[in-house]
């Protein structure tokens, strides 16, 4: 039987019409976050120029010489490049793993609470992500100062233990940098997994009750197979964003303490120093031009990898 084709009608200039002006206050509430993004994110880029040039001043960017790839041999051929590296890199992988644990786990909790209480939490829980980073430093100070610190003159002075210089002390700073980061963080991812996990078809868990599940088994049989997308894409955009790091943690939180900048520079921390304290404007470049095109190899990587798991689940 042959098969018949079948053209598509173009839409008449009526429904044309029509379907604009139904649009137009979808693209009215979309302009405001256009806007920000090509000031903030599409007209700084004629700068990235001033990676590959000697800038002079007086010169200005486009009259100053071309230094070819010269400032990315002095960045690479410092130590700076692989502490700064190391640092982005192991942190947010440790924020990713740690981050997405905690939050599945407490969005679970909050699902099974009653719907006053669940209100309450998810306030409180979320309130640190919304407070700015010179807080956090501030109310992190309070419990760390040597002399006036919770810490220091409460607990250890409790148990009878001296009192901890930490802004001197690099070695206990990669464990509260993952705590703040944590506490600070925790809000946003887990509002985004316990809005999913109320949308799923509660069907399902009562057909495992009536089979006899236990709670864990529902969780592990129904909740966490059902969250795979939402877990995929939270991750794949994290991973994207790897080879960034949180400003406000990694340097006002650490009071920009010298002896910690082993384990506090991130390649963040050293685009600002470079920019304003050295004044290095090209070193400064080169070290963002670095930070975004291994960040954009990093999310088509894992996109890739997803991709041929589970095509559903990438991202395009």
């Amino acid at each position: 039987m042959a098969r018949v084709k079948t053209q598509k009608q173009p839409m008449s200039k009526e429904k044309r019409k029509a379907l604009l002006r139904r649009s137009i206050p979808i693209y009215l509430m979309a302009l405001p976050g256009l806007i920000y993004l090509f000031i903030n994110n599409y007209m700084p880029m004629p700068g990235i120029i001033l990676a590959f040039k000697n800038y002079k001043a007086k010169d200005g960017i486009y009259g100053s010489a071309w230094a070819g790839l010269k400032n990315f041999k002095y960045l690479f051929s410092t130590q700076d490049a692989f502490i700064i590296t190391r640092n982005t890199i192991c942190y947010n992988l440790v924020f990713i793993l740690v981050n997405t644990v905690f939050a599945i786990f407490i969005a679970i909790i909050l699902s099974e609470l009653t719907h006053k209480i669940k209100k309450v939490y998810q306030s409180v829980i979320l309130l640190p992500y919304l407070l700015s980073a010179v807080i956090i430093s501030y109310l992190v100070f309070a419990f760390l100062s040597a002399e006036n610190g919770f810490i220091n003159n409460t607990i250890l002075g409790a148990l009878g233990i001296d009192p901890i210089s930490w802004y001197q002390e690099k070695q206990y700073w990669p464990f509260i940098l993952v705590f703040v980061n944590l506490w600070k963080g925790i809000g946003y991812n887990c509002i985004i997994y316990l809005s999913t996990i109320i949308g799923f078809d509660r069907s399902y868990y009562e057909a495992a009750a009536i089979d006899g599940a236990t709670k864990w088994q529902q969780i592990k049989s129904i909740t966490i197979p059902l969250l795979k997308p939402t877990i995929i894409m939270l991750t794949l955009m994290a991973v994207g964003r790897i080879f960034y790091s949180d400003f406000g943690l990694f340097y006002q939180v650490p009071q920009n303490s010298g002896a910690l900048l082993s384990v506090t520079n991130t390649i963040d921390t050293y685009v600002y120093r470079g920019l304003i304290e050295l004044g290095d404007i090209t070193m400064s470049a080169a070290a963002g031009v670095y930070q975004s095109l291994v960040g954009f190899v990093l999310v088509m990587t894992a996109n890739f990898v997803v991709r041929k798991v589970d095509r559903e689940s990438a991202l395009f």
